[in-house]
């Protein structure tokens, strides 16, 4: 693809996303940054959630899967329903009647000072990793396709990435990222959409017999019952659910968008209309790969080592000038749309949780907020060129999963907090955070040989969720 091509489009999406940025940050304030003053229409707020919790991993790993695991991913998709509905009746009105911003302020409400420190460092440790890591794969799929044809270094084109992202939210922050992604939630659903219709085109296909192809083909299982494979219908259904409740309800990047809105009420329409788009969007990318991997077929194309790298080729080599435009933009939304909202909830976090934020004056909460949010710029940038220089996909893969064993101690302890009365040795309950996360990787690599060949898949944040609460009992005190 030709590299002007490409610069132009990159250039025109900023020049969107900045103009978004420049109307919604207008006059705003350090509570706007935080909350968006609270004003935040519930529909668009649940649009845009959708590009947040779709990342680009997810852009081109899920329609990769197919051809592993077929359609068997739309079970953790089914718990994803029952986990929201948990977070719409039971967090969401916690987080309102509280009027929180950092959602784990209600830790040291319940707890105590360390519970609430210990749940905001396991936030910010998993989201700096995982936003990394997210925008790390993303950023090599670009450098591949756009960067390296213009000789620019990979260090270079990420630094570029990010200054970029800390422009359009300095000002604003959620209150901007609200309506960018949005934008952003258009750009890569719209790709899916169009890629199907050129993969359709080009086989030759009607929509129906497309359809019928799929459906008949060996990618469209959905269900497995079998509780030594991973792919177990409970095992996704209920590690669906738990995903859902710690990586939205428990997590401050996502709750952050949920609490702009007017109210409670809006709040829960906001979390249903989500459910909805985000079942339609998921089922668009599993169809996207059943026609990937029959696509491949149709012309002879070798399957690449990778199956993550399936869609780009195809896309960028196999399909029209226009389909590998419409797949960059689709990529590009998909990154932009998970990172610039983790910058910000980091920053919401660290300057709530740990700098005593709402007792500054107006100039110092500017002054610490800035600041703040460029530090943790600069931290994405090093933990993306660490990645890089690594450059071990076993290894990067295993610290990514080792940053999802954090969710579990957050998942403790809100459930010890919300279904017992009972108080803590607070002091003691940082312990039983860092433990249990450990003891939960122990098990994980000598399941098979300890509980008679079974193997554990998402399902192990429910144990380590559960030993967090069993050793937050052992520190108890009456009620």
């Amino acid at each position: 693809m030709n590299p002007l091509i490409i610069l132009i489009l990159f250039f025109s999406y900023f020049l969107l996303i900045f103009f978004i940025s420049h109307i919604t940050s207008k006059n705003a304030t350090s509570t706007d940054f935080f909350n968006a003053n609270k004003s935040s229409p519930w529909y668009v707020v649940a649009f845009g959630m959708i590009g947040t919790s779709l990342s680009g991993v997810t852009f081109i790993s899920v329609p990769g899967e197919v051809g592993n695991s077929a359609f068997s991913y739309f079970q953790i998709v089914l718990g994803y329903l029952l986990g929201y509905y948990v977070i719409a009746n039971l967090l969401m009105p916690l987080y309102y009647k509280l009027k929180l911003i950092s959602i784990y302020s209600y830790l040291e409400d319940r707890f105590g000072i360390w519970s609430y420190k210990t749940g905001s460092f396991f936030f910010l440790l998993s989201r700096i990793i995982g936003s990394s890591f997210r925008l790390f794969l993303v950023a090599s799929v670009l450098q591949i396709v756009f960067f390296e044809n213009l000789n620019i270094p990979f260090s270079i084109s990420v630094l570029a990435t990010i200054a970029l992202i800390w422009i359009y939210t300095y000002k604003g922050g959620i209150k901007t990222i609200v309506w960018t992604d949005t934008f952003q939630t258009f750009f890569m659903l719209s790709a899916v959409i169009i890629t199907i219709y050129l993969i359709i085109d080009a086989m030759g296909l009607s929509v129906i017999e497309a359809s019928n192809n799929i459906y008949s083909s060996k990618f469209s299982n959905v269900f497995t019952f079998d509780w030594r494979d991973n792919k177990d219908f409970f095992k996704q259904f209920f590690s669906g659910a738990f995903i859902a409740i710690v990586m939205t309800g428990l997590d401050q990047d996502m709750m952050q968008k949920n609490l702009t809105c007017k109210n409670l009420k809006d709040a829960q329409k906001n979390i249903f209309w989500f459910c909805i788009v985000l079942v339609f969007a998921n089922i668009l990318f599993l169809m996207l790969g059943a026609l990937l991997y029959m696509y491949a077929d149709f012309v002879g194309m070798i399957l690449p080592d990778r199956s993550d790298n399936l869609y780009p080729l195809i896309a960028i080599n196999h399909l029209s000038t226009f389909g590998g435009i419409v797949f960059l933009l689709g990529i590009i939304a998909a990154a932009y749309s998970s990172a610039d909202s983790a910058l910000t909830s980091l920053t919401t976090a660290f300057c709530i949780d740990f700098l005593d934020f709402e007792k500054k004056n107006n100039s110092q909460k500017t002054s610490i907020r800035l600041k703040v949010h460029l530090a943790f710029s600069i931290i994405l940038f090093i933990v993306i060129q660490i990645f890089n220089l690594i450059n071990d996909e076993s290894v990067i893969n295993a610290i990514f999963k080792a940053a999802g064993y954090t969710y579990g101690p957050l998942l403790g302890l809100f459930a010890f907090g919300i279904f017992t009365n009972y108080k803590i040795r607070d002091r003691y309950s940082i312990i039983v955070c860092f433990i249990s996360p450990l003891i939960c990787y122990v098990i994980n690599m000598y399941s098979e040989m300890l509980l008679f060949g079974y193997k554990f898949g998402f399902e192990i944040l429910l144990l380590n969720g559960a030993l967090t609460f069993i050793g937050l009992f052992l520190i108890s005190l009456k009620r």
